[in-house]
């Protein structure tokens, strides 16, 4: 019997999307629930999944299909090939070997077919030495290749390392160019970017923030922090702590334009930016006011290994109230971040330097910050958002503040 296998739909409205990779050959065997193809939607890269077993036939080679259309099909009546599962099981054994070198792992391998192990003679290139010591002992190059050993990551990388060099050295003086179709992520990307310039009336607001506090209780409670939650304290749970009790004391930051309306949610859902292989992509923090430190960090963990293999869902991406993006990590100074709509507001990190600052009437060098907030001015007045800005700084230099809502403890003692 041949299943077919649809190109799914990412979402409301999507009609089209992009193939954007074959992870699987055409007529090759392929497991039930197997990742067999990447699809690319304007909003982001999802899996195809094999629902059977059996061989593969593919239907659509790549480039833009509609939702619904038969990417390829999977014959369940077929046979699995035999040495399938000796390859699978010297994979294992390498990876295995990898994690724990000091053990000497030994794998048959001259049962493996010859089509994965073996090559061409006439493609094998084979030093004069090499080639004495084969003479000497009586081994050709089928010997070598098939009877004592596999190639391994590292002969792979080698050879990538010496193409590339050879192919610069053939390249010194040519003048040339690449052309590549953008895919309907960075479509809906750029779309979005210009529908923000011209449709917000963004402004940005700057501060600076000394940072020696947060830096210190890092230091101070790392590893103790890390042994508890077995996850590392890094700057962003301190941002987004002090982002949320900012919101709340500034709600109309938290504002988002509908139709004639303004909405303002009662909950916080934390944007953070993260840089993916697929493009710059905002997953959401729910509900970030009821979180801990450690549950942010892990939150955030999380979403940045799913951006670095490609897999940030849909449901990742809906939804969020305000937005914080770190440039710093890239070494920006500086920057003037752009809205991510419909939100009206986002926080802009940058690098921390050691500048020297008026402190009690005296110069220090501190590790300074420059935050910067963009708004939108049709949502936002410039005291709010001024004054959300100067919430953040207060808080990040004086991170116990977080825990009184952003105020002083006196205050709350007298009610005030």
């Amino acid at each position: 019997m041949k299943v077919d296998i649809i190109i799914p739909s990412p979402g409301e409205s999507i009609t089209e999307v992009e193939l954007a990779n074959w992870l699987a050959a055409d007529g090759s065997w392929v497991e039930k629930d197997q990742e067999i193809a990447e699809i690319e939607s304007e909003k982001a890269t999802l899996p195809l999944m094999a629902s059977h077993s059996g061989i593969l036939s593919i239907k659509v080679q790549g480039g833009t299909v509609r939702v619904g259309e038969v990417a390829c099909t999977i014959d369940t009546d077929a046979k699995k090939p035999k040495g399938l599962d000796k390859v699978k099981e010297i994979t294992n054994a390498e990876e295995e070997s990898k994690e724990k070198p000091k053990e000497k792992i030994v794998v048959e391998e001259k049962k493996v077919s010859s089509k994965i192990l073996s090559t061409e003679k006439s493609k094998v290139k084979v030093t004069p030495l090499a080639q004495k010591i084969m003479d000497d002992k009586g081994f050709d190059v089928d010997d070598i290749i098939n009877g004592l050993r596999k190639i391994t990551s590292d002969d792979v990388n080698r050879f990538i390392v010496e193409t590339n060099a050879s192919n610069t050295k053939n390249r010194v003086g040519e003048r040339s160019e690449e052309r590549l179709a953008m895919s309907q992520l960075r479509k809906k990307l750029s779309q979005r970017l210009v529908a923000v310039k011209n449709q917000t009336a963004m402004l940005t607001t700057f501060n600076e923030v000394d940072m020696s506090r947060i830096i210190s209780i890092r230091k101070e409670y790392q590893k103790h922090f890390q042994e508890k939650y077995d996850i590392k304290l890094g700057f962003m749970s301190f941002f987004t702590r002090a982002v949320v009790e900012a919101l709340k004391l500034y709600p109309m930051v938290n504002s988002f334009i509908d139709g004639d309306e303004i909405v303002t949610p009662n909950y916080y859902d934390i944007g953070i930016a993260v840089q993916t292989p697929k493009g710059l992509m905002v997953p959401v923090i729910r509900n970030a006011e009821d979180l801990s430190m450690a549950q942010i960090e892990t939150n955030i963990l999380e979403l940045a290994q799913k951006g670095e293999v490609g897999r940030i869902g849909l449901d990742d991406l809906t939804g969020g109230t305000f937005t914080i993006t770190n440039g710093g990590v890239f070494g920006s100074m500086l920057s003037t971040p752009i809205l991510n709509p419909p939100q009206s507001a986002i926080l802009g990190m940058h690098n921390i330097l050691e500048r020297p600052i008026a402190v009690n009437g005296k110069v220090e060098v501190r590790p300074m910050m420059y935050i910067a907030l963009s708004y939108d001015h049709r949502v936002i007045d410039g005291k709010d958002s001024v004054g959300f800005l100067v919430k953040v700084k207060q808080m990040l230099e004086n991170p116990e503040l977080m825990v009184f809502k952003g105020n002083k403890p006196e205050k709350l003692l007298l009610g005030l």
